[in-house]
């Protein structure tokens, strides 16, 4: 089997708060908004980060995204306005980072750490 593509979905209540957040944490406006009330950010070749309006769901997801430099990130997220927590560090293993967004969703952003 082979798959070509991911899309995380971060449902949302208030569209226009969630837009201009991750406008803010991706740092660019979405590369798409297909339909309304959605928008999405491309972040990797195949890799997609929705957000939509789903009041049911709102607040209730989670996505972890891979970067190469956890410090930089979280400073530059930081600087950029956005709330994260304290760097948690699995020794020889991640460190991670978590950014929840206006509607109760959790990013987290993840390191790995070379091992040995």
């Amino acid at each position: 089997m082979t798959l070509d593509s991911v899309v995380a979905i971060l449902p949302v209540e208030d569209f226009a708060e969630a837009r201009a957040w991750y406008t803010t944490l991706f740092g660019r406006e979405p590369d798409i908004e297909p339909i309304e009330d959605t928008a999405e950010w491309q972040i990797a070749e195949n890799a997609w980060v929705q957000v939509c309006v789903d009041i049911a769901s709102a607040g209730r997801t989670s996505v972890v995204i891979g970067v190469r430099d956890i410090d930089a990130h979280a400073t530059a997220l930081t600087a950029a306005g956005i709330t994260v927590g304290e760097i948690q560090e699995y020794p020889g293993v991640v460190k991670t980072v978590a950014a929840p967004d206006p509607a109760g969703n959790t990013v987290t952003f993840v390191q790995e750490l070379t091992q040995g």
